[in-house]
C-alpha cells in the first residue's frame, strides 16, 4: 500500500538547509557531511539549570572516558571517522562541532528516537542526557584540559581490519571471504555477485554474525548481502536462508540462546555485493562474514527458528516527484506466534525516517515498537532488542512499517532534488524494505514467555 499525504512530522524536524549537491557515493563524503553539520543541522538549546547542573568539567577529569566509550573506535587514525578524538590536541579544535552534534544526537551515530518505542536495545550507542549535558557544559566553559594526572590510560583499540565481535565472542569460527572483484577508479554502480563453499559438513546453529568489508573497501562497498544455497537431490540449486546483510554502521547479528539460525551443510555463500567507485582503485577487494556458532552442548531439538528476512513496504513499484515528498507502508502477519528479535531499516538518499508498529486487529489496538524519526543514509545500523523486552506477537497481530520520503532541498543528503526517484537497487534510486530477525514459536513457548514476563514484571514492582 502506497500512499501520498502530507509530510508533516519528519518535514517539520528537517527545517533546514544544505546546497552541497553530492556527484560521487555518498560513503566518500562522510567528512563532508561531518564539518558541513556546523551550519547544515539548527541547534535545540539546552535550559541554564541543565547546563549548570554539570560544573567544573575537565576534558581529564570528564571527557576523554566519554570519547574513549562512544567516539575513537572510529575517530582514531586510519579508521572511518574524518578525525582523530584520541588526545586533547586531537579535540580541542573540534569542540565546537563535537558539541553540535552531540546535541543533534547525529553522533555517535546511533540514529534511534529516545522518547517512543522499546529503548532497552543491545549495542546502544546512544550517549544518555548526562553525557550530552556535560560535554556542552564543556565546550561552554572554554574546553579546559584540567588536571593531565586525571587522565585515564589510553584505550588500546583493535586493528581496524578486526572482527568488533571478537572483544564478545572470540575469533570467529568460519570466516568465508567472497571471491576477489577489483573496484575501478570510477564508474557507475558495480553488483558482484560470486558464489564460494562454506565447507561446512553439517548443519550448525549460529549464535553471531558479522559481516566486514576491506579496511580500504568500507568507502566504497554500498552494501553486502549473503544467501545460503544448497543443492537438491535433483542437482538443482536453491536457496535456503539467509545468512546476513551489511551495509556500512552495521555491527553485526547475535542471535539469542534460545533460538537457531542454521548454517546448512554442503551449502555455498551467494554474495550480493554493491560496490559504488569513489575515486581511487581497489584492487582484489574482498568481503568476509564471520560465523560464531553455538557450543557443542546447545541443544538445537529444543530451539526455537529464527531467520532473517527482508519485509518490503511499498507494496510495488512508486515515484517521488521532483521537490516532493512521501509515505509508503507495508504490512505482515503471522499465522503463528513470532518474537521480533532485531529490526533494520533500509534505505537510500531521500528516505528520512521510519518506524515499526503492531496492529492488533481483536482489540484493535497499536503498539509502537520502534521509530527512527532522523534516519540516515550514511548508517546502517541493526537496533538488537534485549531478550527480555523483544517484542512478543500473537498469531494473527499486524507488523507494520511505515517509511517518510523527503526529495526536497530541506533532506541534505538529496543530491539533486530536480529528479524524479522511482525504486532500484542504484544509490540515486530508493528502496523501502526493513531487515527484520524473527523467532517463529509455537503456542507453548509463546504462553510461556508472555507469563514470565509478567511475572518479572509483578516481582519488580513495588
Amino acid at each position: 500500500m502506497t500512499t501520498r499525504l502530507p509530510f508533516r512530522k519528519v518535514h517539520a524536524m528537517r527545517d533546514h538547509s544544505f546546497t552541497h549537491r553530492p556527484r560521487w557515493s555518498i560513503l566518500s563524503l562522510l567528512p563532508v557531511f561531518a564539518v558541513a553539520a556546523l551550519v547544515a543541522f539548527p541547534e535545540p538549546a539546552l535550559t541554564h539549570q541543565q547546563i549548570d547542573d554539570v560544573t567544573e568539567v575537565t576534558f581529564t577529569g570528564d571527557i576523554v572516558e566519554i570519547l574513549q566509550e562512544n567516539c575513537q573506535i572510529c575517530h582514531q587514525p586510519g579508521a572511518i571517522g574524518p578525525m582523530s578524538l584520541m588526545t586533547f590536541e586531537d579535540v580541542r579544535p573540534w569542540a565546537p562541532l563535537i558539541r553540535e552534534r552531540v546535541i543533534k544526537r547525529a553522533m555517535p551515530p546511533y540514529h534511534y528516537d529516545t522518547d517512543i518505542g522499546i529503548q532497552r536495545l543491545k549495542e546502544d550507542k546512544r550517549l544518555s542526557e548526562q553525557e550530552i549535558q556535560t560535554i556542552v557544559a564543556w565546550v561552554d566553559s572554554g574546553a579546559p584540559l584540567g588536571d593531565p594526572a586525571d587522565m585515564p590510560a589510553p584505550v588500546k583499540w583493535p586493528d581496524a581490519s578486526e572482527w568488533r565481535l571478537a572483544a564478545e565472542f572470540g575469533q570467529p569460527d568460519l570466516v568465508i571471504p567472497s571471491a576477489p572483484y577489483t573496484v575501478p577508479l570510477g564508474g557507475q554502480d558495480i553488483f558482484w555477485q560470486p558464489v564460494v563453499p562454506t565447507g561446512l559438513e553439517e548443519d550448525r546453529c549460529m549464535k553471531a554474525i558479522e559481516t566486514k568489508p576491506s579496511v580500504p573497501g568500507r568507502v566504497v562497498t554500498h552494501h553486502a548481502n549473503s544467501t545460503f544455497r544448497t543443492e537438491t537431490r535433483s542437482g538443482n540449486i536453491r536457496q535456503n536462508g539467509r545468512l546476513s546483510e551489511y551495509a556500512l554502521g552495521k555491527l553485526g547479528e547475535i542471535v539469542p540462546t534460545d533460538a537457531c539460525r542454521t548454517a546448512p551443510a554442503n551449502s555455498y555463500v551467494a554474495w550480493d555485493i554493491h560496490y559504488f567507485p569513489a575515486g581511487e582503485q581497489i584492487p582484489d577487494d574482498q568481503v568476509e562474514v564471520g560465523i560464531w556458532f553455538h557450543d557443542e552442548d546447545f541443544v538445537e531439538e529444543t530451539a526455537y527458528r529464527q531467520n532473517l528476512t527482508l519485509y518490503f513496504l511499498q507494496g510495488g513499484d512508486y515515484d517521488i516527484p521532483p521537490h516532493g515528498t512521501l509515505m509508503t507502508q507495508g504490512f505482515h502477519s503471522f499465522d503463528h506466534p513470532v518474537r521480533i528479535d532485531s529490526f533494520q531499516p533500509h534505505g537510500h538518499l531521500r528516505m528520512v525516517a521510519m518506524s515499526l508498529e503492531i496492529f492488533y486487529p481483536e482489540t484493535g489496538r497499536r503498539e509502537m515498537v520502534s521509530m527512527i524519526s532522523n534516519w540516515n543514509p550514511l548508517w546502517h545500523l541493526s537496533h538488537i532488542y534485549e531478550d527480555d523486552v523483544a517484542p512478543l506477537i500473537p498469531a494473527g497481530a499486524v507488523m507494520t512499517l511505515t517509511a517518510w520520503y523527503d526529495n526536497t532541498d530541506n533532506n541534505p543528503y538529496n543530491p539533486d532534488p530536480d529528479q524524479w526517484v522511482g525504486t532500484g537497487q542504484r544509490t540515486a534510486d530508493e528502496m523501502s524494505h526493513a531487515w527484520i530477525a524473527v523467532t517463529h514459536l509455537d503456542e507453548k513457548g509463546y504462553e510461556q514467555m508472555v507469563s514470565e514476563r509478567r511475572r518479572a514484571t509483578e516481582n519488580d514492582a513495588p
